[in-house]
Order: C-alpha cells, then sequence, then structure tokens
C-alpha cells in the first residue's frame, strides 16, 4: 500500500512538473575569450539558467508539453573575475511552427550586450515578480515575459499584452539597481525601450501586423502560397509607417532582426510587380537591411 502510495505521489509530482514547463528554452554558455582550465562554472551557470527558464509556470492558460515555446538563449562570456562576477552578451530568439506545415519561423531575435550579474557555481537563480533580486534572474525573467508575449500576438489579436506588461514590471523593479539595461538613459535599444515599445501605442500597429501576418498570411501558405503571399503584400504598406527614427525604437529593430530573411524568401518567388512593390516598401521600412530586400529584383 505505502509502495502504491509513493508511485501515486511520484506521478502526481511528474504531472505538475511537465505542467510548469510553458518554454522549451535551449541554453548555451560560451566563453571563448576567458582563458581558464575549470569549465565546470560555466557549465554549472548553464544549467541553472536552462532550469530556471523551464521549470517556472510562466503562462497563465495551461500549456501541453506539446505547446511550449521554443527559444534559444545563448550567452558569450566576455569577462570574468575567477570568483562570481560575470559581464557577456545575450543572444535570445524565439520561434512557433508554422500551421500545417514542418516549417518554424522565427518571431524574436534580440542581442543584449548589457548582461553583468553574479553567480557563484551551483547557486539557484531566486526571482521575484514583486521586486529585484538579482541582474540574472531579472533579466531572463524579462526576456521569458518578452518571448511569450510576441508569440500570443502572432496567435490572437494583441494577446501578448498580460505578458509585456509582466515585462515592463520586471523592468520598473529593476530601477533601483546599478545594472545597465533597465533604464531609458542606458542606451536608446534596450530592455526599457524594448518594454515601453510593447506597451505603447506608436507601435501598436506592428503588432497588428505580427497577428496578421501569421494568422492570415503564413499559417495559410502551405494550403495556399499565392494567398498567404497576397495577404503578406496588403500588409507591409503598414511597415513604412512606423517611426524608426523615434528615440528608443527597439521594437522595429527586433522585428526586422527576426523577419527580413524570411520577407525576402516569400517575395522571391511572387511575380515581378509584387516583388518590386514589396522591395521598395521594406527598403523604405528598414534601409539597414536594404542590400537583402535589393535580391528581390531577381527573384528566384
Amino acid at each position: 500500500m505505502k509502495k502504491a502510495v509513493c508511485i501515486y505521489i511520484l506521478l502526481i509530482a511528474a504531472c505538475l512538473t511537465v505542467h510548469a514547463q510553458d518554454l522549451n528554452a535551449r541554453v548555451s554558455v560560451l566563453s571563448p575569450k576567458i582563458q581558464t582550465t575549470n569549465k565546470r562554472i560555466f557549465q554549472s551557470l548553464e544549467t541553472a539558467m536552462r532550469d530556471f527558464l523551464n521549470g517556472r509556470k510562466w503562462i497563465t492558460d495551461a500549456i501541453l508539453p506539446q505547446e511550449r515555446i521554443d527559444c534559444n538563449f545563448v550567452l558569450n562570456v566576455t569577462n570574468w573575475d575567477g570568483a562570481s562576477n560575470f559581464s557577456g552578451e545575450l543572444q535570445v530568439q524565439s520561434s512557433r511552427p508554422v500551421f500545417n506545415s514542418s516549417y518554424t519561423t522565427t518571431v524574436l531575435g534580440i542581442n543584449d550586450k548589457d548582461f553583468d550579474f553574479i553567480y557563484n557555481e551551483g547557486q539557484t537563480i531566486d526571482y521575484s515578480d514583486q521586486n529585484f533580486i538579482s541582474n540574472l534572474s531579472s533579466v531572463m525573467a524579462f526576456y521569458a515575459y518578452i518571448i511569450i508575449g510576441a508569440d500570443y500576438d502572432t496567435f490572437s489579436p494583441n494577446g501578448g499584452t498580460p505578458y509585456f506588461l509582466a515585462a515592463r514590471t520586471v523592468v520598473n523593479n529593476a530601477q533601483s539597481s546599478s545594472y545597465k539595461g533597465w533604464k531609458a538613459f542606458d542606451s536608446n535599444t534596450n530592455r526599457y525601450w524594448l518594454a515601453e515599445n510593447l506597451n505603447s501605442k506608436d507601435y501598436a500597429p506592428m503588432r497588428a501586423f505580427m497577428y496578421e501576418y501569421h494568422r492570415n498570411g503564413l499559417d495559410i501558405m502551405a494550403d495556399n502560397a499565392a494567398k498567404g503571399r497576397k495577404t503578406i503584400a496588403t500588409l507591409l504598406p503598414a511597415l513604412g509607417q512606423i517611426d524608426r527614427q523615434r528615440l528608443g525604437a527597439m521594437y522595429p529593430l527586433v522585428f526586422f532582426t527576426a523577419k527580413a530573411d524570411e520577407l525576402v524568401s516569400i517575395f522571391s518567388a511572387a511575380d515581378p510587380a509584387t516583388r518590386l512593390d514589396a522591395m521598395n516598401t521594406l527598403i523604405k521600412a528598414d534601409p539597414s537591411n536594404g542590400m537583402k530586400y535589393q535580391t528581390l529584383q531577381k527573384g528566384n
């Protein structure tokens, strides 16, 4: 009888553990610039980050294992004092499957260059939504909420709002810290501005674009590529209306980092007139990737 009870308890615990996993986060900690023969602390950090991201319940909805959001966190450690102080660059990427196909589309692509933190080998990473505990946990929680919000925005209009608000709370809690990336004056493109953009009416058209682009464009392309491409073509002019010269225009940068190559791929198979219209619109909206868009003159 005791054995049966123990097995039952273990099964419940296993179910709860699976239930808690909203993210399917792959974490890599790289340290090519660090001269040390003992890499154990970097392996410990990688495991702690992965457990933190995958072990928490971030989403209010019940998520099935196959519905977890795929994301990648790549931390390149550039400085380490040999003890507990680290500096590095964090690359964050998330993706989602496209309906009725084997294709996955990149939703977010972010490179955070202002990532300093303290970590001790074997440490459990603690976090609270109520206050700032550590820069390591706050940065990862911030991006967890951004990833979830961006994913939800692709499935329902403004579906990510609760998670973007949660990300803004992380920013607000971090205002008392001395770490970079949380304040408006630290940089024009940082965590502060990303949260500000995603909660601003100024960028509501870009969030609306994300929904229409994915649900009424990409998600139908497997069954009707021409219809999906036409829908996306009609949406493109909205991108040209986004003010990229605005102070702290972080969201457009994140958007085009994730989508520039995909947009080229989509319109490469279009008719010449559609290709040229798309090229002209995209170059205006995203001049930094103009060379990529100019390839649309030739098509496939």
